[in-house]
């Protein structure tokens, strides 16, 4: 995959979207929504139970894939009413956690999704143990739906 400004991303083996427990969409990324087959295996990792997050404008990839339809999500703000007019119930914080859906607005917004998971699945120490590594603490809203 070759990124918006010539980054080219190689991987030595087939992706299988199926076998990852969190699966994360960066932005900047946003020819992706022309790729049916990534779309396709978007969905298809969801389903077997995959976390499927977002970051900044790979929020639309999502959006492209159906993964946010009727769904609480956010990106970032200049992409907020797209995200809606496609049927994102879009909310106003830096994380939206919604069980197998998580997204976070703009890309400083991906350290505090990155951050969160770790809060989510590890516990809040380990996840205070490598923001100070990180020298970053974690910062506004994460939105959780009950």
């Amino acid at each position: 995959m070759t990124c918006f400004f010539g980054t080219e991303v190689t991987v030595p083996a087939a992706w299988e979207p199926t076998d990852t427990d969190l699966l994360i969409v960066p932005g900047g990324g946003d020819q992706l929504i022309n790729e049916p087959d990534v779309l396709r295996n978007l969905v298809r990792a969801q389903q077997a139970g995959v976390i499927v997050a977002g970051v900044c404008t790979g929020v639309m990839v999502l959006s492209a894939a159906g993964l946010t339809k009727g769904r609480p999500c956010t990106t970032h703000h200049l992409a907020k009413a797209e995200l809606a007019a496609q049927g994102g119930q879009v909310i106003d914080a830096r994380v939206v956690d919604d069980g197998n859906l998580v997204t976070a607005g703009g890309v400083t917004s991906g350290i505090d999704l990155a951050l969160w998971m770790i809060t989510r699945e590890c516990g809040a120490s380990i996840a205070t143990g490598v923001e100070s590594v990180m020298e970053y603490e974690q910062r506004g809203v994460v939105w959780r739906s009950s």
